[in-house]
């Protein structure tokens, strides 16, 4: 057996011969397997007109598949996740919000699960001050819907509120729904929590929050559009400058190659199925026939790009990524 000393002589040794012989250098010894590193800081930002919107990953979970849609066969699904070249067992669900510049006026849509998200999301702050900005800056915090992913970044753990200076903003009627004691008390046992998960974030300031209706504008250039179905006073919101729209359909769809490209289908959170179903079919129609850039929230980063008609369904044209604003 050569010991460890006269093999590192040896194999120098053949090296060195290796490159006299034909003056090509031999491969080099392989690194050393490293901890995986963490990917660059997930933000993204483009132009909507006159305004700067930067996207603001927070991460993903993953989710089973089967049982995820509602009306449909796992073979189907299955089939489905296979033509967009994704695992046919999990479904990875991403997370990201906006950042909407207006002058000097920054708005935030949706706020990511803060310190309460699953081991490989929570990781909203750290990339959005990345991206140049800290949490006094933000001037209007504004909810598409109440779901823990959506709302926990509003508040840590510690009960901490994370933009103290900003003013929040509601959909009127989701908060009629989950504020509502006497419907938490007659909601089933697997509901509890997130009642009780929308109270720990909005009760300590509950006096201060101001409630909208849809079709009222939250902010100059953005504006509250009713989409109810995925829960009863989901919102999107129109973004306008200029000639440029963006609409952020928040979860309109979950992941796109299964619910743009299958508008019908239902996913496992939506809680009214079938008005779910006829909102995601009317706002696709909608941005398709006026080639309206869109958001969601759970696309693949940086989330938007614009709907184009497939069939029966539709089809996500991601935007082309760009070095400059």
């Amino acid at each position: 057996m050569i010991d460890l000393s006269r093999r590192e002589a040896f194999m120098t040794a053949a090296a060195a011969a290796t490159v006299a012989a034909t003056g090509i250098a031999a491969p080099a010894p392989a690194l050393a397997q490293a901890a995986a590193p963490a990917q660059a800081p997930g933000f993204y930002r483009y132009k909507i007109g006159d305004m700067i919107v930067t996207a603001i990953n927070d991460g993903f979970a993953r989710r089973p598949l089967e049982g995820f849609i509602r009306n449909a066969e796992l073979s189907a699904v299955q089939a489905a996740m296979s033509a967009a070249f994704l695992p046919t067992d999990a479904l990875s669900i991403s997370f990201t919000t906006l950042v909407v510049q207006n002058g000097a006026q920054l708005t935030l849509l949706d706020t990511g699960n803060g310190d309460s998200g699953a081991p490989t999301s929570g990781v909203w702050m750290r990339n959005f001050r990345a991206a140049g900005f800290t949490p006094e800056q933000v001037n209007r915090v504004v909810f598409s819907h109440f779901h823990g992913d959506h709302i926990n970044g509003l508040r840590l753990k510690d009960g901490t509120l994370t933009f103290p200076n900003a003013e929040i903003i509601v959909p009127a009627p989701e908060w009629a729904f989950w504020m509502d004691d006497a419907r938490m008390g007659a909601a089933p046992e697997a509901m509890r929590g997130a009642f009780q998960g929308v109270r720990r974030v909005f009760g300590p300031i509950a006096a201060n929050v101001k409630q909208i209706q849809p079709g009222a504008e939250v902010a100059p250039g953005i504006t509250s559009v009713a989409a109810p179905g995925h829960t009863p006073g989901h919102c999107a919101y129109m973004i306008s400058s200029g000639t440029g729209k963006l609409m952020f359909m928040a979860d309109l769809t979950n992941h796109p190659a299964l619910f743009v490209r299958n508008p019908d289908w239902s996913a496992i959170f939506d809680m009214d199925a079938d008005v779910a179903r006829a909102t995601r079919r009317r706002m696709l129609d909608m941005a398709a026939a006026e080639k309206t850039q869109v958001h969601f929230y759970h696309a693949p980063f940086p989330a938007t790009g614009f709907i184009a008609k497939a069939g029966n369904g539709f089809e996500l044209v991601p935007v082309q990524w760009t070095s400059s604003v």
